[in-house]
Parts: C-alpha cells; sequence; structure tokens
C-alpha cells in the first residue's frame, strides 16, 4: 500500500489530505447536507447488519462481543471482500477515509472495520 487508510468523523472538516472519503454508515448522518459531506461514495454494504447495530446500540451487547459479531458478518460477506480489493486499489492511488457519524471516537464500528479491512487487503494481495 503506497497510502494510508484513515478514519475520521463526518462532521469534521473534509480536507485534501482525505483522499477518497467513503461513508461507512447505514443511515444517513443527522444534520449533514450531502454537498458538505465530500463523499465519493457510501459503502452500506460493509456496515454492520442493522439486527446487529440496534443489540449494540440498545445496550444488550458488549463492544467486544459485538466487535466479534461484526467481524464474522465481515468475513462471511462476499461485498466486503470486494470492498477490501477495492480499498487496496484505491490506496495504490491516494489515501482513503473511512467516515462515519458516532460520537464515540473509542469503541465503533469503524474500529473494527478498519482493522478487517488492513486484514483483508494483506491477504488478497494474490487475488
Amino acid at each position: 500500500m503506497a497510502y494510508e487508510l484513515e478514519i475520521k468523523r463526518i462532521y469534521d472538516m473534509p480536507a485534501p489530505t482525505d483522499g477518497r472519503r467513503i461513508l461507512v454508515d447505514r443511515l444517513w448522518p443527522r444534520g449533514m447536507k450531502k454537498e458538505c459531506a465530500a463523499l465519493s461514495e457510501w459503502a452500506k454494504e460493509v456496515t454492520p447488519s442493522p439486527e446487529l447495530r440496534k443489540l449494540y446500540h440498545s445496550g444488550e451487547m458488549s463492544f467486544d462481543l459485538f466487535a466479534k459479531a461484526y467481524r464474522e458478518e465481515l468475513e462471511e460477506s462476499a461485498d466486503a471482500a470486494a470492498f477490501a480489493r477495492r480499498c487496496r486499489s484505491w490506496l495504490q492511488e491516494a489515501p482513503v477515509t473511512l467516515v462515519y457519524a458516532n460520537k464515540n471516537t473509542v469503541e465503533n464500528h469503524v474500529l473494527v472495520l478498519r482493522q478487517w479491512l488492513l486484514k483483508a487487503m494483506t491477504s488478497c494481495k494474490n487475488d
């Protein structure tokens, strides 16, 4: 990889150093105008399932259990594998920034997704 895979809250100002900005939330962020988001794409296919998201956000599931279940969803998803291949390709050209809306910057799905993508992009080099 020539560039880094970054993460950033969508409410933080877009910057030229963001490169390709990809929204990785299933729901559109509240109060965010599409023209202000400066997105290259919206990758709903790599977000946690609605059921998993609801269990976690309702407090019925710890972050550790959520992260484990989400990683399993990603592992089983052909769309996630394809997204990892696209990310690997994009990172040859420019930075890629995964953007999200969650206020919690310490425990959120984007941290799990980024970690999974880094591993998946390394393992799919021969694809």
